[in-house]
């Protein structure tokens, strides 16, 4: 298996062995070598060069996938369960289909992410200074497709809960909302595939408008609900899309590190004005529609409790990634705690998703 340098002839001629001689010697020593057994040990006698780098590689290679299935299930469980998790014991009514609107709604809130974070994106890559000219795939035709089938599946969910039929359920609020909803994404997904892109923000505005309003049935002050819905879905769908489109950038440009580092900067910049705006209309949502004496005994309460919590362990790791990426030119280690931020936000996106489903917690208030 292994052999040293060939030997030298004038040096066996020195010694007084004939080349042949020494050929024969060399010829019996690698046989004697090849047959020992390779062992491992603390002086690595036996080791083999890059064996164990590529067992680290193969495992690291098992563990996103497996990671980011086990996120999946963790994120279709919590979406199916949670309503009637955090309602028990509240005493608030049973809304007729939770879970399966909470799926259909985090598919909405996804493609919206998605699309909007394609449409950011490129505008942080463009100024770049030595970028590479490949680019990532993009997902934007298929998500809003997604989103137009999950908003066609609450008109459906809707007729069935509500005994109408589809023409009927058009005719409601919640319904011609939500036809809106999947005709905008419909045309979203249309200028996505046209040679002008960009067409598509007019559709999206549209469909961020229609699902705001659709979220602030209540009596109470509905249009500053809706006002505030639209800048936090708009810089939450920002967040999250555009977080996700820079990481597989990243990936693309792994071997321009530069580059990479570069462009995780721009974003990091951005960031920073996107959660501004989500702290500040989530703070002012928070005082307007959930009222103190139920912030533990309605599901509302227990909902926003828990996005709070998983709001925390995003800014953490954004910090930390900001940092690292300040402080190590390899943009390894801030990619894969960024990574990990992305996993928390889908979370937050079926948390979210959890929000827009359960009651009203003004119903079980004790305040006049």
């Amino acid at each position: 298996m292994f052999s040293g340098p060939p030997a030298d002839p004038a040096a066996s001629a020195g010694l007084g062995i004939s080349p042949a001689g020494a050929a024969a010697a060399a010829a019996v020593q690698a046989s004697t070598a090849s047959v020992t057994p390779t062992t491992g040990g603390a002086s690595g006698v036996g080791a083999i060069p890059g064996e164990a780098s590529g067992q680290a590689a193969a495992r690291r290679s098992w563990t996103a996938p497996l990671l980011l299935c086990a996120a999946g299930v963790l994120a279709l469980l919590i979406a199916l369960f949670g309503p009637g998790l955090v309602a028990r014991g509240t005493g608030e009514l049973r809304i007729p289909g939770a879970g399966l609107t909470t799926v259909l709604r985090t598919v909405l809130f996804a493609a919206l992410a998605l699309h909007l974070g394609e449409l950011l994106a490129p505008q942080l890559i463009r100024p770049v200074r030595g970028r590479p000219r490949t680019a990532v795939r993009s997902w934007a035709v298929l998500a809003s497709l997604a989103g137009a089938a999950a908003a066609a599946g609450q008109i459906v969910r809707l007729a069935a809960v509500s005994d109408l039929g589809i023409t009927e359920t058009y005719g409601t609020r919640e319904g011609g909302l939500l036809l809106l909803i999947a005709n905008g994404l419909v045309v979203a997904a249309l200028c996505a595939a046209s040679k002008r892109p960009a067409l598509a923000l007019v559709p999206l505005a549209v469909v961020i408008g229609a699902e705001a309003l659709r979220a602030h049935p209540e009596a109470y002050s509905p249009e500053f609900g809706a006002a505030l819905t639209v800048v936090h879905l708009t810089a939450a769908s920002l967040w999250t899309g555009g977080l996700l489109y820079v990481l597989r950038t990243m990936w693309l440009w792994r071997g321009s590190p530069v580059a990479a580092r570069a462009l995780l900067g721009r974003y990091a910049r951005l960031a920073i004005w996107l959660y501004v705006a989500l702290a500040a209309t989530g703070t002012a949502s928070m005082l307007r529609r959930l009222p103190l004496d139920v912030v533990f005994t309605s599901a509302y309460g227990r909902t926003l409790l828990v996005k709070l919590a998983l709001m925390a362990v995003v800014s953490v790791l954004a910090l930390a990634a900001r940092r690292r990426m300040l402080r190590d030119t390899d943009p390894s280690v801030a990619h894969r705690l960024a990574r990990r931020e992305q996993v928390v936000l889908g979370l937050v996106v079926v948390v979210s998703a959890v929000l827009t489903v359960v009651p009203d917690p003004h119903w079980i208030s004790l305040r006049p």
